[in-house]
This record gives C-alpha cells, structure tokens and sequence, in this order.
C-alpha cells in the first residue's frame, strides 16, 4: 500500500500524519524533538505506521463481524500491551547504556543503585500499563525520567550509591537512549508479545484479533511522497521543494478537519500564528508572534517548572480559581520573578494560573485582531489547544469580542501542521509521473 506523510518539526514535539492514496488518514505519530532531527522525523512516523497498522487490525475485525465496542476494547487492550512492551524493550536499552556511562565516567559506587532502579522501573511496567492506569506523559523520557528520580532518592537512602551521581548517569544516558534507532524493537516483535497476552480475554473474538494482527504485520507499506512543516522545518532532511511553511500547513490542515473554518489560531510551542482562510482552506492573510516565546507552550512550560508541576496539571489547577489575579508581563524572561513575587503576597496558585492563562490569550486575540479578526467558524489548534483553561479563556474572550460563533477544537489539533502537510505531500504525488522516490520504503 502506498501512502503519503506531513512532518511538523515544531520546537518541543515532531508530529507525523499518514494518508493512503484517496487522502484517507491512516495513523498520527508523535515524539519529542531532539537535535538529531532526522531521528526525530524517523520516530514520529514509525510512531504513525504504528498507528496505522492497528488501524488495519480493526479493520480486519470489522470484516470478520465483531461488534464496533468490543472491537473497540480489543484493539484497546492490544495497543496498550503493546506499548507495555515497547516500554518495556527501551528499560533494556537504558539498562545498556546506563551501564555503559557508569564504566565510561568511572563511577562504580553507583553501579548497584542504577541495576536497583532499573530492575525496579521494569518490574513496574504491568501497573504502568494496567487497564485503566493514567500516566502523566506517553513520552519515554518524561516517563522514565519521573520514576528514576523517584527511585534514585529511595536508592540514595538505602546507601545504594550518591543522589546526584545517579541523576547524572540517568541525564547522560537519556540522551543516548533517545537516539537509538527504533531497530531495537520491531512492531512484529511487540504486537505478538502483546497478542499472547490479549488473546486469552478476547475469547471467542480471538481468531479475528490474530487474524488483524497477520493482516498488520505482513502489509508492506511503501512511501509514495512526503512534505515537511514546522518550526524546525529548515533543518528538516528534506529537499526544498519538499518543504512548507507552518501557515500554509495549518490552514489546510484547519479546513481540512473543519471544512467551514475561516479563521485558525494555533498556539505551539515557540509561537503563535492567527490565520484567515477562504473556502478551499488557501490562506488569504496571518499574523505571528515575533521570536519571543511569551504567550506559547514553552513559557507554560516554564511555569510549570517554576510551580514543580507537570505541562498537563496547569489547565486544571487554573480552572478551580475563584477570582483571576491580573498578570502584568507574560515575558518568560521576567516570569518566574513575577510569580514568586504573587506567591509571596499570598495569592492562590490557581487564581494566578488563571491570570496567566488569560494573559497568555489576550496576546493571541491580539495577533488574531491585525490578521483580521475572528471569522465563523474559528479553529482553534495546536498543543496549547489541550489546555482546558487556555480554551475557556478563549471562548470567553472571542464571545466578548466578536460575539457567538462556532469554535472547532479537534482532540487531534497538535497534529494539524502534519496533517497539512501531508495534504501536500498527497498533491505532490498526484501531480507526479515517475515512480516514488528510490529508498521511500518503511519496513
């Protein structure tokens, strides 16, 4: 099967979109971005073929007659084993390369606590992935990191080796860890690890779950054509003519999850850009915030650092305010001072994420403003997107300011640039006679 991906390199994640030949999507895939970029491209689209290939595993179910819920819960079950797996098969390779560092750098006392901490983190990976169990991120690093902390501490106390030093090894390590080709596992590998263990509640629907996983292992997917967009998208190790920008992507990316949108915000990580589009999802005029990242998800990020809070527990902590303190500069540089000094009078954390969640929209209606204000439908996209005060503070101001109208926020709007870009990479191929790319096959 050929299909096409968009790449959206932003500055804390790269997304990856896959379409089949007809524009159909087939599977999304995220990571973090890293200073090896083209690792970073590799991962988020192995993470979207991944995506994809349960897709076909539902898809087979569906054909052998069993019902849309339980389907449902079946693929459920067998991609969160399979992610238990994969967890599971990146603790080997931070046990190798922690190893490794100790040796490399020398520090032997510490040996015992890193084998301690590892064994544990892996003896933890059936809770982690229980049904039901939440986790605070999907990503490896942030996971891994959590608990090695954790468990350095409890290392350290029992004499197991110095707290730093087992950070230290865990901070050299990671960075390793991240840039291991995904070749230490293979989704055959992990899905019929899976599989064995989900087999046995699938009952009499487990023939048809198997029969979806074959179907998923031995489809050859070959890579028809490819665009990429985003932040990073200069260092993209694509050809130039394969590369978009960010307000292109968007906006077609916008209209092609909500046909009728006519304005699009998308708030990222480094900056903002408001958008107008026409009917066809062509961009007509846009504004962006200048190099500053005041106002986007790493100035969220850093105060949640400065609250010891993770990205995802702001939006809910600032929704249980009862009264909004006035913030007076969303400067990253001047952020942490300002928030001290509010901590220090006394007021609450929740009433000043609030403020700083208004502060950080009102900027955005601003750039919204000189693009040409706010049009029906009104997309809103992008990871700041997720926050749920960051769009309660939206919806109130763009009600005050330019009345009801209908705002589209898509659970998928972090990948809309890849989707966008995709949409090209789909245009792209159509309008090409040769045959794809030498070397654009995924395994």
């Amino acid at each position: 099967m050929k299909y096409v991906v968009g790449i959206d390199l932003g500055s804390t994640t790269t997304k990856a979109v896959v379409l089949d030949e007809g524009g159909r999507a087939l599977g999304r895939g995220i990571t973090n971005s890293r200073s090896n970029y083209d690792l970073a491209c590799q991962v988020a689209l192995t993470e979207a073929l991944i995506h994809a290939r349960f897709s076909f595993v539902a898809q087979a179910m569906e054909e052998r007659g069993v019902p849309p819920e339980r389907a449902r819960g079946l693929l459920g079950d067998l991609e969160r084993l399979f992610r238990r797996e994969q967890y599971r098969g990146q603790v080997d390779v931070l046990e190798r390369t922690t190893a490794e560092v100790v040796g490399r750098f020398g520090v032997e006392d510490a040996r015992r606590g890193v084998a301690h901490i590892v064994a544990a983190m892996r003896g933890e990976s059936d809770a982690l992935y229980a049904k039901g169990a939440s986790r605070k991120s999907d990503f490896f690093r942030d996971l891994a990191g959590s608990r090695w902390h954790a468990l350095a501490e409890e290392e350290a106390r029992r004499g197991g080796g110095d707290f730093d030093v087992l950070v230290a090894v865990f901070d050299k390590a990671i960075l390793e860890v991240e840039n291991t080709p995904w070749a230490e596992g293979t989704f055959e590998r992990f899905v019929r690890a899976a599989l064995a263990d989900a087999a046995g509640a699938a009952g009499a629907d487990a023939a048809a779950l198997a029969g979806g996983v074959d179907r998923a292992v031995s489809l050859a997917l070959e890579q028809w054509s490819s665009v990429g967009t985003g932040y990073g998208r200069a260092r993209l190790p694509f050809p130039k003519e394969r590369i978009r920008s960010e307000i292109l992507c968007h906006g077609l990316g916008a209209h092609a999850m909500f046909p009728q949108t006519r304005t699009v915000l998308d708030i990222g990580g480094q900056d903002t850009k408001a958008i107008q589009v026409d009917e066809h999802g062509i961009v007509t005029s846009f504004q962006m915030n200048d190099r500053c990242a005041a106002g986007c998800g790493r100035y969220l990020g850093y105060i949640a650092d400065e609250m010891n809070l993770g990205l995802h527990e702001l939006g809910p902590l600032a929704q249980k305010s009862e009264r909004s303190v006035r913030i007076n500069s969303t400067c990253t540089v001047f952020a942490g001072a300002e928030l001290r000094e509010r901590l220090s009078l006394g007021e609450k954390r929740e009433d000043i994420l609030s403020g700083l969640h208004r502060a950080i929209i009102l900027r955005a209606m601003s750039l919204l403003a000189r693009s040409g204000g706010v049009h029906d439908e009104f997309t809103f996209t992008g990871g700041v997107a997720r926050n749920p005060a960051a769009v309660d503070a939206l919806k109130a101001l763009v009600a005050e300011n330019y009345g009801a109208l209908t705002m589209n926020i898509s659970s998928e709007s972090i990948y809309t640039g890849a989707l966008g870009a995709a949409l090209f990479a789909l245009r792209d191929a159509k309008g090409r006679t040769s045959a794809p790319v030498a070397g654009e096959v995924a395994a």
